[in-house]
């Protein structure tokens, strides 16, 4: 497991402002998480599931993740990369911006890279915007990119 960042208290939080706060393991894509995914959310279009159609039409020759899959492991991933001290909760407040810039696709290796970019008050507690990625090993672009926002609220 790679060092976590602590994140100790709202002064600790604040000295990390502009900084990366490192990334999670590499994970690999299973099928199995493709189709659990698409069992979840009833998205069961064939570039995600279809093996034999993917390998004759698809550009990709083998099934991609959702895009929403990769957008979901941002929340799965996020205390892998960070541990949080000080803060009554923590809650996930939603997203600014997303993009799916590359296709995950099936087998590929991926992990959550963040970077803290801004904190803005709130009453009792503040917002932080991070930024986070869904890297692919060996790839220049990201499976997803995104601006999320969390609450860290103080007791």
């Amino acid at each position: 497991m790679p060092n976590k960042t602590i994140i100790d208290g709202l002064d600790g939080l604040k000295a990390l402002v502009g900084q990366q706060l490192g990334a999670s393991e590499w994970k690999e894509l299973a099928y199995e998480d493709i189709v659990r995914f698409a069992e979840a959310t009833g998205d069961f279009q064939w570039i995600h599931l279809d093996r034999e159609r993917c390998q004759r039409e698809s550009p990709f020759g083998v099934p991609i993740a959702h895009g929403y899959f990769s957008v979901s492991r941002i929340a799965g991933l996020f205390f892998e990369v960070v541990e949080i001290r000080g803060f009554a909760l923590v809650l996930n407040y939603g997203l600014n911006k997303v993009r799916f810039p590359a296709p995950l696709k099936l087998g590929a290796r991926y992990r959550l890279s963040l970077k803290l970019a801004e904190l803005k008050d709130i009453p009792k507690g503040v917002e932080a915007q991070l930024l986070a990625s869904i890297e692919i090993e060996g790839e220049s672009k990201p499976a997803c990119a995104a601006e999320v926002l969390y609450r860290y609220m103080l007791a």
